[in-house]
């Protein structure tokens, strides 16, 4: 399944001043990331699981995205499972072939981030502010949306 003829409206949060530290995700390998240590970098955060049909619906459009922007260090991408089921949400990854890089929560979310909708989308521009939140399906991969990423890299 993929994003075809529903294609919502992705657009602008207004951007909202937060306290990044002690917000922390971790890899399959132990690695821990706090988002207050990504300061300086555009942050795209999407909570999603393996078993929500939306989710898996605009996975493509992600991944696209994600390959556009995967070597650039300016941008960091974190999928976290909402399950916390690593090596589930790995191996479905890696039968689709995506190559995103995927983490559990180490830590509280805020519900400013995160209130428990599958999917949501949450961008930090490089001074660590809320620029951007979407709960639900979307098409990542969108000309719009690539040049918001940019945008919020300058």
């Amino acid at each position: 399944m993929e994003i075809g003829l529903y294609s919502p409206k992705v657009e602008k949060t207004e951007v909202v001043e937060m306290d990044l530290s002690g917000i922390r995700f971790t890899n399959l390998k132990g690695e821990t990331t706090d988002l207050n240590d990504l300061k300086g970098k555009v942050i795209f955060l999407n909570f999603w699981a393996t078993w929500c049909p939306p989710c898996r619906a605009e996975m493509p459009s992600i991944n696209k995205l994600y390959s556009q922007f995967k070597n650039d260090k300016n941008v960091v991408f974190l999928f976290v499972d909402a399950d916390s089921d690593l090596p589930k949400s790995i191996k479905f990854m890696t039968d689709r072939k995506y190559e995103m890089p995927i983490y559990k929560s180490a830590s509280e979310v805020p519900q400013q981030i995160f209130s428990g909708s599958l999917p949501t989308t949450v961008i930090f521009d490089k001074q660590g502010r809320l620029s951007f939140k979407h709960e639900g399906i979307a098409n990542y991969a969108d000309k719009k949306f690539i040049e918001f990423i940019n945008q919020l890299k300058k």
